[in-house]
């Protein structure tokens, strides 16, 4: 029952083990990308219809709704909106960025490791050589997996939250 389970654990294990440390980071990068992006898409879905639908229910018990401080109380309510929507967004393009720069590193060390093998075998024997690049290109190619999926759905949230903050702007100032 849980033998197909062992299987896809030990083969994500091997291949962490050809790309070398710097997989494992990247693995560990995107494990955290993916958790804030995932706790992004939570917050969407259930807090943000609460948060929006408080921010309308507090400017409409305001009697003014014209004076200037009345549109600069608007102005602070959308802008916590706002706030709070944009939460943990910086912290992810962060990380999206800092995933290909971790396969470059993965490349540098795995290039690294071929040199040290030329040197110390002496010939351009591939399968002395093919383990170094192996640690060369498969950190290179998953942190730019990870990089452009988490590109994708964070583009995608940062749509949405401008969106969303755009028509709880309208709301407020039709309300």
């Amino acid at each position: 029952m849980w033998f197909w389970l062992i299987e896809e654990v030990e083969s994500i294990r091997r291949f962490l083990g050809m790309g070398g440390d710097v997989l494992v980071a990247i693995f560990f990068l995107t494990l955290v990308m993916w958790a804030l992006l995932l706790e992004r898409w939570i917050y969407f879905l259930t807090i943000y219809p609460q948060q929006a639908k408080g921010t309308q229910q507090s400017w409409l018990a305001r009697r003014d709704h014209q004076s200037w401080s009345a549109r600069q109380i608007r102005r602070e309510l959308v802008s916590r909106v706002a706030l709070a929507v944009d939460k943990g967004m910086p912290i992810i393009k962060v990380l999206i960025a800092l995933c290909p720069l971790m396969g470059l590193l993965g490349t540098v060390v795995g290039m690294v490791q071929v040199f040290d093998t030329l040197a110390i075998t002496g010939t351009g024997s591939p399968r002395a050589m093919a383990s170094g690049i192996s640690k060369a290109t498969i950190p290179t190619m998953a942190g730019m997996v990870a990089s452009l999926s988490g590109l994708f759905f964070a583009s995608r949230l940062e749509h949405k939250g401008r969106l969303a903050v755009d028509k709880l702007e309208d709301s407020l100032k039709h309300g």
